[in-house]
């Protein structure tokens, strides 16, 4: 079976520690797209105008023989409207708010997905590919005593991923925060921050939450809450993610 280091938080390489077979799950980047694409459409809200949206006036037309399109127009007025060729007027092609989004994977196809996300974490050229930077000499999958858990403070965390290697990343989600493209800066989603480090813990009560809910792009995540869309964000696997011993434990007990 394959060994993997296993890092303390001061940095150094305190043991060896077997790399469970979830880890050797064939790369399927179609698969984990599909996965991913089917969580974020069963995510997204029904909406569309409302069905009286654009013709709410009263309105006659002119008829021929005055030099004039035969345009429907507000009463006692000139201005055209209602037809989706005029200001002011419905639109042609609405989005329909009974457009189904959802799409359907199967059970076993969303576990091979969620199997082979995680394999991917543990490749460095597949993060590395993602565009994720870390110093060369870092062993894949990364893992870290469980003391990492228990980090509440944002300093000290900062701290142990920068002794391990992967202070290049976070400085890289940081500096590479910019201001969205287009009028999605006015809707409540002014910022775009680059994906960073996963920290992967046992169970949801670990302190390290608190600790890591600060940094840019970083994400903390529970063994059991684990799924494509987050070990793969955009559909792209490789994820620079940071495995506790007590969570590499509990994913040794997966079966597809």
């Amino acid at each position: 079976m394959k060994q993997t280091n296993v890092y303390s938080i001061n940095g150094k390489v305190s043991k060896k520690m077997d790399v469970p077979g979830v880890f050797d799950t064939p790369y399927r980047p179609d698969v984990i797209k599909r996965a991913v694409v089917a969580t974020a459409s069963n995510k997204r809200q029904p909406y569309g105008p409302s069905p009286d949206a654009g013709i709410k006036h009263s309105v006659s037309t002119w008829g021929k023989g005055r030099g004039t399109a035969r345009v429907q127009r507000i009463k006692a007025g000139r201005k055209a409207t209602e037809s989706p060729n005029n200001v002011s007027g419905r639109r042609a092609h609405p989005p329909l708010p009974e457009r189904i989004w959802e799409k359907k994977v199967n059970r076993k196809e969303r576990i091979l997905a969620r199997f082979s996300a995680v394999a991917a974490t543990g490749d460095a050229d597949v993060v590395r590919t993602r565009g994720h930077q870390f110093e060369d000499n870092v062993t894949f999958p990364i893992i870290v005593e469980d003391k990492i858990q228990e980090i509440s403070v944002t300093s000290e965390v900062v701290d142990v991923l920068d002794k391990i290697g992967l202070g290049y990343d976070l400085d890289r989600a940081k500096f590479g925060t910019k201001i969205r493209a287009g009028k999605g800066k006015m809707r409540n989603r002014r910022y775009r921050t680059p994906v960073s480090i996963l920290l992967v813990v046992a169970d949801d009560e670990q302190a390290l939450f608190m600790g890591a809910s600060n940094l840019p792009g970083v994400e903390v995540a529970s063994v059991k809450g684990l799924n494509a869309s987050i070990l793969a964000p955009g559909g792209d696997a490789g994820r620079l993610t940071v495995f506790s011993e007590s969570a590499i434990a509990k994913i040794g007990e997966w079966s597809l």
